[in-house]
């Protein structure tokens, strides 16, 4: 529309990012006369002020310069931040279509985000799973890299317009060039993820370990969360790093939001939607914003990136007291909230602990021919370093005892993974059949208690102290035992066995 100043007013769909979710931005774009200037208003961060050498670089690398006037981008809403390089192409876009070299009837149906490289290439960003959700619930295609279009795929039946390069998406609107629809394709020379390399390893390598292997089992099929406590070598990481492989994959409800989580800190694997579990093992100097989120960009942390999977915490009283600590509200709640200045950002966080630890500093506790000469006392102090809360918090721990090698390596080899994992999943069908969730996060009401064995529990519970979140947690791994044994109704035996798992720490 030309006035007598001579004003161009175009927009275009796009995004900004508040944790998984994609909020609506309208990117808006008016050349009018006066002193030639590039302006971006509408709280943009620094990336998002680059864009404006990136977007110029682009136009000339394709043989087109921005008019001599003055070019006003506006981010609506204006008091939302917008952070990150995905608006480099809903400008560019903008742009084109307020030079008249794209029509704007083309673009009113999509919605936009990408990076530019100078040369007008299309470069991979976070979010594009969630921006195609979002577009799909308003009705919109989604134009975004084209590295990215099986990723944007996960999102609905939409229009996807996956370009390699700015100059392709031009050409496919002046019908020089066709962008097909991006389907999904099969790449089996793709990299394993790291949750696929672990459920590849076998429990049939591990040699003996029937009380390890025991607390294992029990911990996949009712997603409970586990402490393995033992000398160094005696196989608490072989163990954990076999649990995922016992765990049966994702539902669809659960791919999607750890698909979008990892989307959301750019960590989806080939654009593909994660049908596994996650396993994630942080090291223990992890900072407190690494293990639960945050950072000046509020992103997902370790307890997110595990949603639905297993975060393995190796050497636990190395770990910070104060991520430690930040552990024991998403272990209730299922989510973690990050309040900043700047933001406040919810993520799900339903991950499954399992943590190893030695029995002191130096290892030995125990063992009088290695012990350092201030046991006991090395230990209760390396014990301190975990608090009461959190380790009520812990439904099973295992005591694990070190293994001659002589003796290892003549003990029988036992069932493997996948024997393992059929019992599991016949588990976890009961779970879902009884109460509509693992036992993990079941209420009383829904675990069969026989009297005998409400009985025996409320005994244990007062014999040895236990809290009500300690005697809740007791019967759910009873349930579970009883469910490995594919019996409806919890027994003595169960609760007995249970007990063995809980009483450490009571």
């Amino acid at each position: 529309m030309t006035t007598q100043t001579e004003k161009f007013n175009f927009r275009l769909r796009s995004f900004a990012f508040s944790g998984i979710e994609a909020r609506p931005v309208w990117v808006e774009v008016q050349i009018s006369t006066g002193l030639p200037a590039f302006l971006i208003v509408g709280l943009p961060d620094k990336a998002v002020a680059e864009s404006r050498e990136r977007v110029r670089a682009a136009l000339t690398s394709i043989g087109l310069a921005l008019p001599a006037k003055r070019i006003l981008v506006n981010l609506v809403p204006a008091d939302l931040p917008k952070e990150g390089s995905h608006l480099d192409l809903p400008i560019a876009i903008t742009l084109l279509t307020a030079m008249q070299v794209i029509s704007s009837e083309d673009i009113a149906a999509y919605a936009a985000l990408g990076e530019l490289s100078l040369d007008g290439r299309l470069n991979a960003v976070s979010g594009v799973l969630s921006a195609a959700l979002e577009a799909a619930s308003m009705g919109l295609g989604l134009i975004c890299p084209y590295s990215q279009g099986e990723e944007a795929l996960c999102g609905g039946e939409i229009s996807i317009l996956a370009a390699p390069h700015l100059l392709s998406l031009i050409n496919h609107f002046h019908g020089r060039q066709i962008l097909n629809q991006p389907v999904f394709t099969d790449s089996p020379t793709t990299e394993k993820t790291a949750e696929e390399k672990s459920s590849s390893l076998d429990l049939a390598d591990i040699k003996g370990m029937q009380a390890g292997r025991r607390a294992l089992e029990i911990a996949a099929a009712g997603g409970h969360s586990l402490l393995l406590s033992g000398p160094p070598g005696s196989g608490k990481s072989m163990l954990a790093a076999r649990l995922v492989g016992l765990l049966p994959d994702l539902s669809t409800s659960e791919s999607l939001e750890v698909s979008r989580i990892y989307s959301a800190a750019g960590l989806l694997n080939g654009g593909r939607p994660l049908k596994r579990p996650p396993y994630r093992d942080p090291h223990h100097s992890a900072s407190l914003p690494a293990l639960v989120g945050g950072g000046t960009k509020a992103k997902p942390g370790e307890i997110s990136l595990a949603d639905h999977g297993v975060l393995f915490l190796d050497e636990l009283p190395e770990f910070s007291r104060a991520a430690l600590e930040a552990l024991r509200q998403p272990l209730e709640t299922g989510r973690v909230s990050i309040a900043r200045a700047t933001a406040h950002v919810t993520y799900p966080a339903h991950f499954q602990l399992i943590a190893a630890m030695n029995p002191c500093r130096c290892g030995y506790l125990g063992d009088t021919t290695r012990e350092c000469r201030k046991a006991p006392r090395c230990g209760e102090e390396y014990m301190s370093r975990l608090s009461g809360p959190l380790l009520d918090r812990i439904d099973l721990h295992i005591t694990m005892k070190p293994y001659e090698p002589l003796t290892y390596m003549t003990e029988p080899t036992l069932e493997n993974s996948v024997t393992v994992a059929q019992r599991v999943l016949k588990a976890r069908n009961y779970q879902k059949e009884r109460q509509g969730n693992i036992n993990a996060l079941a209420i009383l009401d829904n675990l069969d208690l026989s009297p005998a064995a409400q009985e025996m529990a409320q005994k244990i519970a007062k014999r040895f102290r236990l809290s009500a979140r300690g005697y809740t947690r007791l019967v759910r791994v009873a349930r579970t035992i009883a469910d490995l044994a594919a019996i409806p109704t919890i027994e003595p035996a169960h609760i007995a066995e249970a007990a063995t798992f809980r009483l450490r720490y009571s």
